[in-house]
């Protein structure tokens, strides 16, 4: 009887320690990129300069209009907004091949207007005043709760999550605020990158 005792005891401490160790999971950090984005898309508003090498009468400083096109000698309208530098600069290059030889072009951002909205983060959800704020280097999820004024009263903090778009996926990471704010537990304080979206889910009542 007192082995029975004894090695029932001994199973269930096997199984709190299994138990536990579930428990302490280690949580896996988004990756970043230091907060660079990647290659620059040229936005609505931005203010480019497009070089026709030897055609001056080609090159001139063009705005992006709100349908996202600009205008240009030969070619006419064409697409901008969405593209980089480097993909608007062979599009024109292939378009200016009905008209002239062999041409050469290339594009320069000279006033990067929409870069504000592809360097911000935001944070929506069960918090006190939800933004949208300028990313500055250094933010982390705690800086942008703060920024918010916090959480409210119908908060499920522990079960928040952060947005990030990781090679063009969407990726969801676990932020556990309330152990974050109130134990101190920093695991899930990630540092932030330019277009985060953190979320703060209310409770179900």
């Amino acid at each position: 009887m007192t082995w029975l005792f004894g090695k029932g005891r001994f199973i269930g401490l096997a199984l709190l320690v299994l138990l536990a160790g579930c428990s302490s999971k280690p949580i896996t950090p988004p990756p970043t990129n230091m907060g660079v984005l990647d290659e620059y898309q040229i936005g609505v508003g931005d203010t480019l300069r497009i070089n026709v090498w030897r055609n001056e009468e080609l090159s001139s400083d063009v705005p992006v209009r709100p349908d996202g096109k600009i205008s240009l000698p030969l070619v006419g309208d064409v697409t901008a907004a969405g593209l980089t530098a480097r993909e608007l600069s062979t599009n024109l290059t292939e378009a200016l091949t009905e008209y002239i030889r062999s041409p050469q072009v290339t594009v320069i951002v000279t006033n990067a207007s929409s870069s504000d909205f592809q360097r911000r983060v935001r944070i929506t959800g069960a918090v006190q005043s939800p933004q949208s704020v300028a990313y500055r280097e250094g933010m982390t999820v705690l800086d942008l709760v703060l920024m918010a004024g916090g959480t409210n009263e119908f908060a499920s903090a522990n079960k928040a999550k952060l947005y990030r778009k990781v090679e063009g996926e969407l990726n969801v990471y676990p932020i556990h605020l309330d152990d974050l704010i109130e134990k101190g537990k920093v695991e899930t304080n990630y540092p932030l990158q330019p277009s985060d979206i953190v979320t703060v889910p209310e409770r179900a009542f």
